[in-house]
């Protein structure tokens, strides 16, 4: 049986992100094809990388989970600083890599362990882009990688650091066809073969909307399902939406579901329920009349795939190109690059029962003929075959 590692900056049942659960999903699905093994830190929080797993191997739903101590964990001035002098444009190549260490994880000890080790796998599979295992790892083992870049248009991809992390790779494993086109505009790589994945959507056999409508005393509102903060445009959403209540008036109101780390207007129009649990989030979807996703950049929103499977249409924001492509592919929602377009696509689905269940069919069809598991699971076993042999 081939053995095939992922590498990860995170990994575990108490971890919290898109790319980590999508990694663990892969992870688990894959045992039953490969003998299957994950390299990771000892973090949970992104924020601090502070150890927190004491173990240095632990089995997770029949996976084998190696974990490194994380040897700096982020300094948020030293860290918001060097990040601030890129976002300015004034970063030096130079310090693109002091730029990686402060971001963290900084784990010397994984890439010394895949340096020491890669001839005892077949595979490598790297998870997201962005961070330190990812980059200093393809560029030890890029003959053996395949790259889940989970990219959007974001302002680190022009950082040079990154560039053998898109051109040496054997080959990719992208979300959407939108992430392929972003990276092929940017990179020099569209000799490098790749499958479409992305991850697969489930939804509980029970859901209830009204269960969630009766506990939390809720009936006509939109909702909005994630991280609260300045990274995912949230704060335009506010304004957008309590413009729109101000010039249409109405009971509708604004749910929100998810950590809250920037400050939410006093308004009895905005209902901030913090983190619940999976049958009220999914409960809660299905009862409202449609979900918005404010963010600009994303490169594939479980939040967006979900609503649909649940046949809830959705509105997005229409400068992500992958949000965009998700309603013009599916014809299950609607996307706005301003208030005006947000206030005409709110007021069309809010007004329109018939539509609304019409967008949410299709968003429902376009969800399993293209995100279920079984597909996306035989295109990367596909991939690792190929790299293997």
């Amino acid at each position: 049986m081939k053995k095939i590692c992922f590498v990860i900056q995170r990994y575990g049942l108490e971890v919290n992100g898109g790319a980590e659960t999508l990694c663990r999903e892969l992870a688990e699905r894959m045992c039953g094809r490969y003998d299957v093994e994950v390299l990771t830190t000892r973090a949970i929080d992104y924020m601090t990388w502070k150890d927190e797993y004491k173990s240095d191997e632990e089995i997770i739903s029949g996976v084998k989970v190696r974990r490194f101590s994380v040897k700096k964990e982020r300094h948020r001035k030293a860290f918001n600083a060097i990040n601030r002098v890129f976002k300015m444009g004034l970063l030096p190549e130079f310090m693109e890599y002091r730029w990686l260490v402060e971001q963290g994880p900084y784990t010397p000890e994984l890439i010394d362990y895949i340096r020491r080790n890669k001839d005892a796998y077949d595979v490598f599979i790297f998870v997201t882009y962005l961070y330190y295992p990812t980059v200093l790892g393809v560029s030890e083992v890029a003959d053996k990688a395949i790259v889940l870049p989970l990219a959007h248009d974001e302002p680190f991809l022009r950082m040079k650091i990154f560039n053998p992390v898109f051109t040496s790779p054997r080959a990719f494993l992208f979300e959407t066809e939108e992430e392929r086109d972003l990276a092929r505009s940017r990179f020099e790589c569209t000799h490098i073969p790749y499958h479409l994945g992305g991850s697969g959507v489930e939804i509980p056999s029970a859901v209830c909307a009204e269960d969630f409508k009766t506990k939390y005393g809720l009936d006509n509102y939109i909702i909005y399902a994630g991280r609260i903060d300045d990274g995912k445009n949230c704060p335009e959403l506010f304004e957008f939406f309590l413009r729109y209540k101000k010039e249409n008036g109405g009971n509708l109101k604004l749910v929100l579901l998810g950590k809250s780390v920037i400050d939410i207007p006093d308004s009895e129009d905005i209902v901030s329920l913090g983190f619940v649990s999976e049958k009220d989030k999914f409960d809660g979807m299905a009862g409202a009349k449609l979900l918005v996703m404010p963010s600009k950049y994303e490169s594939l929103s479980i939040v967006v795939l979900e609503a649909f499977s649940l046949g809830v249409p959705v509105l997005v924001n229409g400068e992500c190109a992958v949000l965009k492509g998700h309603c013009d592919k599916s014809g299950g929602g609607l996307y706005y690059t301003s208030y005006d377009e947000f206030q005409a696509g709110l007021k069309k689905l809010v007004g329109d029962e018939k539509l609304m269940a019409s967008m949410g069919q299709r968003g429902n069809v376009y969800v399993s003929e293209r995100f279920n598991w079984n597909k996306i699971c035989d295109n990367l076993a596909e991939l690792i075959e190929m790299v293997a042999g």
